[in-house]
């Protein structure tokens, strides 16, 4: 199994891509770190890990907040040990807002989750893997990042800034064993939908439909893997043939 051994943590996980991503890993042998602001929906995720045999580990966790973050990662590495992969999935996005309506305040709290969440989570688990001279670290993006959408500019300007984030750290890092690599989905299937094969008709790609939660989270799983040995620094863009719109 590609991840027997292996220690993986995810954020956002009780639901959609970061839920499709704990499964994808459990059934590979990782033992998990799940972490998500809704601990009733993530106790169920954390049911279905240990179905299928994984040790996991659930935490109630606003990455957001620095001091969570690091005691979740200490309580975490009491228990396993170390941290061999880090999914930075848990983010902002659903609110769309025109730039000149938009408060101060809501920018933020957008970059406080998906920008600064990135850093305090990556930040907590980098010392480790580096001692190790392991690691893989996945940031999830958005084509938003990629292409800007209207009425979006303030998650478009986050998930530039993770694009961003995810090149630069990956020139201190790969030398030392630590690929780092961001996804960049398009129209993704709702996410609160269980079912992670699921998706509907969508105008905004030339497969006209979403991606699924397990077609996103197999490339990250990829990309976690010994498989992706030698791709570090980069954004790939699963987006069914994107169209710019």
């Amino acid at each position: 199994m590609k991840f027997q051994g292996k220690v993986a943590m995810i954020t956002g996980a009780s639901v959609g891509i970061g839920r499709a991503v704990a499964l994808c890993l459990a059934e590979q042998g990782a033992d998990l770190v799940l972490l998500d602001v809704n601990m009733e929906q993530l106790l169920a995720v954390g049911e279905e890990i240990k179905k299928i045999g994984s040790r996991v580990l659930t935490y109630e966790c606003d990455v957001s907040n620095e001091e969570r973050v690091n005691e979740v990662v200490a309580g975490a590495l009491e228990h396993f040990g170390k941290i061999d992969v880090l999914v930075n999935n848990a983010a902002l996005w659903r609110d769309r807002s025109e730039l000149a309506e938009a408060s101060s305040d809501l920018w933020k709290r957008y970059f406080d989750v998906n920008v600064m969440g990135v850093f305090y989570c990556t930040k907590a688990v980098l010392n480790g893997m580096l001692q190790n001279g392991y690691g893989r670290i996945v940031n999830v993006a958005s084509v938003a990042g990629v292409y800007g959408n209207a009425k979006m500019s303030h998650y478009s300007a986050t998930k530039g800034a993770v694009i961003a984030m995810t090149k630069a750290l990956a020139k201190e890092v790969t030398d030392k064993g630590v690929l780092v690599n961001c996804v960049s989905p398009g129209s993704v299937s709702p996410s609160q939908n269980e079912d992670i094969d699921f998706f509907k008709p969508s105008e905004l790609s030339f497969m006209g439909r979403t991606g699924t939660d397990r077609e996103n989270a197999n490339l990250i799983c990829f990309l976690a893997s010994d498989e992706a040995s030698y791709i570090s620094g980069q954004n790939i863009q699963i987006d069914g043939c994107r169209k710019k719109l």
